[in-house]
């Protein structure tokens, strides 16, 4: 990230020009390569390099689908990757990207997961929170566009106020912190980056209903542009801590008008599934539900 500070000018003319070199804070402009930041955590045979490392290819036949991490925790922050996904009949097949602590039973996790579908049908991403073990807590949202035609941006932004996930710059997700009102939000472990791509026939589309047609296989989810920034850990203390991280900024620590509306557009146009109104599920309404998530 670059910041640059400058002094008052006397007149409009200084101040234009100052103003065409200020730098707000912005995504790297030059995206890491793949394995500047990430490692082949399973089957290195189904991910395929490409442009030179700045974009792979993740493969699943009826032998293996395949997984990376990063190398790194983190915590704090925002990752984002450009993903184009399976295009044509993709049911059965779930293509992962998520934030992991890998503590087991007090895990926390922040998940975005695509789950394919048959043809002409939306694609769904289901988004799901772990804080402190505790999860089931998934929403789904039918893209509004046809996520395996190009590449998409998908983010996930993680401060102390909230977190937020994001399609192409527009939140689907936000959880915040309401630790004020008892409900646990990750805050204490760092949490890896990793993506996968996998057969989840039995649950992924339309509850299992819809399984997966191998004769289509093998298939095929591509990705580049692998952006993160957060704290490092281990790495300086006060890093988690520092208000001057561009993701602890005050802009970053709420929607702003015009996120709000895209945000309020999508849970109304788009979600078709909410933890939050499964009176099926949960007869209880669940405590962040009613705190406001």
């Amino acid at each position: 990230m670059t910041y640059t500070s400058t002094k008052f000018c006397n007149n409009i003319v200084c101040t234009l020009i100052l103003l065409m070199f200020v730098t707000l804070p912005v995504a790297n402009t030059k995206p890491a390569t793949f394995l500047q930041d990430f490692h082949i955590t399973w089957s290195d045979s189904h991910i395929k390099q490409l442009d030179g490392g700045r974009a792979i290819q993740l493969t699943l036949d009826q032998n293996s689908g395949c997984g990376f991490a990063s190398k790194n925790k983190y915590l704090f922050g925002r990752v984002s990757m450009k993903i184009k996904l399976i295009p044509d009949d993709s049911a059965g097949t779930v293509t992962a990207f998520y934030m992991n602590s890998n503590t087991d039973q007090i895990r926390d996790e922040l998940d975005f997961e695509f789950l394919g579908n048959r043809s002409g049908q939306p694609y769904t991403v289901q988004t799901n929170v772990f804080a402190n073990g505790k999860g089931d807590r998934e929403q789904r949202v039918n893209l509004w566009f046809d996520p395996a035609a190009d590449f998409h941006t998908y983010s996930i932004l993680w401060n102390h106020q909230h977190v937020v996930f994001y399609v192409d710059e527009t939140p689907i997700r936000v959880y915040k912190n309401n630790e004020a009102k008892g409900i646990p939000f990750p805050k204490a472990q760092p949490m890896g980056v990793y993506s996968t791509l996998w057969e989840a026939d039995d649950w992924a589309t339309r509850g299992g209903l819809e399984k997966i047609d191998w004769n289509k296989a093998p298939f095929y989810a591509y990705y580049k542009d692998f952006d993160i920034e957060g704290c490092i850990i281990p790495g300086p203390a006060t890093c988690t801590s520092n208000p001057s991280n561009w993701w602890e900024g005050v802009t970053y620590q709420h929607l702003d008008s015009v996120a709000a509306r895209r945000y309020k557009w999508v849970r109304v146009n788009h979600m078709v599934y909410d933890y939050c109104t499964d009176r099926n599920r949960n007869p209880v309404i669940p405590p962040e539900c009613l705190a406001g998530i």
